[in-house]
């Protein structure tokens, strides 16, 4: 199935486009309202600089900030998305703690949520297939890009006011909520017709909702599966070339960003390291590209329909292109709030057509690379409290696992993945009202105390 043909896409392009478009270059407009860019940009949310750690004691907002990190680490896992838009409204109000270290400590969250998802999915089976539940393909193709735009995400979350974050924030979280949404329905309607033949062939009925025959038999698989341990589901799952290549990946980026936070900002040296993340980046997402066209080129010329990786997809050049750009996009939205870039990349797996089951695992394996990625830099730069981190990645490494275990079972019980898809469009919808609301109220205070609304400068506000 061509890109381009699917249904809907288009007109979510579009809105996106229009709505960015519209609120960047209304930055021209609004920031002129305050002549002097130095009056107060100090003083913007994203900007300070001073650390509120509030000690790790037993409260009732200790309370409330536990149940809030269970239940989002545990929706966030599974609709693949990590729940970082929750998380840091959360630790700031409830909490009390800065931005920047509630972002921070939201990553830990994010980390741990996500690698116990993982732990927990490679131990579960391919739902339809004898391929393991994780894409790899997709991972490589996708956590290049990702890495590339959490970087320059963290970089316009200085030049980029506040208010315009927001805004963009809103933007991107409305469209994909909807959008996951309407998907998650399209995919119950589907279940449901699947079900009621399903019901009509038990009952004996000779015809089903497209006129076919029917026999009243029940007939087994012509190839049962074959039951596994579970050490063999696990090294079924691993590909451990795959694997060593992502790790690769996480280390040169990790090795770029531990060097470039050492140098003074804006140097020459610093610009050579910022840049040289790009050809890193871009080199690992070419070599999956080329082998993914290469590859589904050769199969249409053979004839063979067969989907190379779990997405339905042609890996047409501009299907490639596009998937990059998403990728880049998520991360940079990740790095402007604090996320591990799901809340683009889980439903743009469901967008290309990875089933649920295939796309929560897919996107929480690779939030795993990005998050603790932030992790380890922030853990140098020592950004966030280690007992408020360990007892909050604690909380999120039992919710990531509990969640995946209920919703699996609830999938399995109801024989509907749909499930899947509507937490997901929850928990970003959820996100979008939190951050909108926060942001909102942050902005309006700005206005009253006539703060720069403009673009700030990327080496002065360092």
């Amino acid at each position: 199935m061509e890109l381009s043909l699917k249904r809907g896409t288009g007109g979510f392009l579009v809105y996106l486009l229009v709505g960015f478009s519209v609120a960047v270059f209304s930055v021209s407009y609004v920031g002129d309202t305050n002549p002097n860019p130095h009056l107060s940009s100090s003083s913007s949310p994203l900007s300070v600089t001073e650390k509120v750690w509030p000690d790790l004691k037993f409260s009732w907002r200790l309370v409330v900030a536990t149940l809030i990190g269970f239940l989002g680490s545990a929706c966030g896992t599974v609709g693949g998305v990590g729940g970082g838009g929750i998380f840091v409204p959360m630790l700031t109000l409830i909490l009390g703690f800065d931005t920047k270290s509630a972002a921070a400590i939201s990553k830990c969250m994010i980390m741990g949520a996500s690698a116990s998802s993982v732990w927990y999915n490679v131990r579960v089976r391919h739902p339809t297939k004898e391929v393991p539940i994780l894409d790899y393909d997709l991972a490589l193709l996708f956590q290049p890009m990702l890495l590339l735009g959490i970087t320059v995400g963290v970089s316009l979350s200085v030049v980029f006011p506040y208010w315009l974050i927001t805004v963009l924030i809103i933007i991107l979280f409305v469209g994909t909520s909807s959008r996951s949404f309407f998907k998650g329905i399209e995919m119950w309607k589907e279940e449901t017709l699947l079900k009621n033949e399903i019901a009509k062939q038990h009952q004996g009925s000779t015809v089903n909702s497209r006129g076919e025959l029917l026999i009243d038999t029940e007939y087994e698989p012509l190839y049962p599966r074959e039951e596994k341990s579970e050490l063999e589901i696990i090294r079924s799952n691993l590909k451990w070339k795959r694997l060593l290549l992502l790790v690769t990946l996480w280390s040169a980026f990790l090795l770029i960003q531990v060097i470039k936070n050492e140098i003074k900002v804006c140097s020459t040296i610093y610009w050579v390291l910022f840049i040289l993340q790009f050809p890193v980046a871009l080199g690992v997402y070419g070599f999956e590209a080329v082998r993914l066209y290469r590859e589904n080129k050769k199969r249409l010329r053979s004839g063979n329909t067969e989907s190379i990786c779990e997405a339905t997809i042609e890996w047409t050049p501009l299907s490639l292109i596009f998937c990059a750009l998403c990728g880049l996009v998520g991360g940079v939205v990740g790095g402007l709030l604090g996320s591990g870039g799901g809340f683009v990349l889980g439903p743009l797996l469901l967008e290309i057509g990875v089933i649920p089951q295939v796309a929560s695992a897919t996107a929480t394996f690779v939030m795993m690379f990005s998050s603790s990625l932030s992790v380890v830099e922030f853990y140098l730069l020592k950004r966030f409290p280690i007992p408020y981190a360990l007892y909050l990645m604690s909380v999120s490494i039992l919710a990531g696992f509990w969640g995946q275990f209920f919703i699996r079972k609830l999938v399995a019980i109801l024989r509907r993945a749909s499930i899947i898809v509507f937490v997901l469009s929850g928990v970003i919808c959820a996100s979008a009202l939190t951050m909108g609301v926060i942001g909102i109220e942050n902005s309006i205070k700005m206005i009253h105390n006539h703060e720069f609304m403009g673009f700030l400068g990327f080496c002065s506000s360092q």
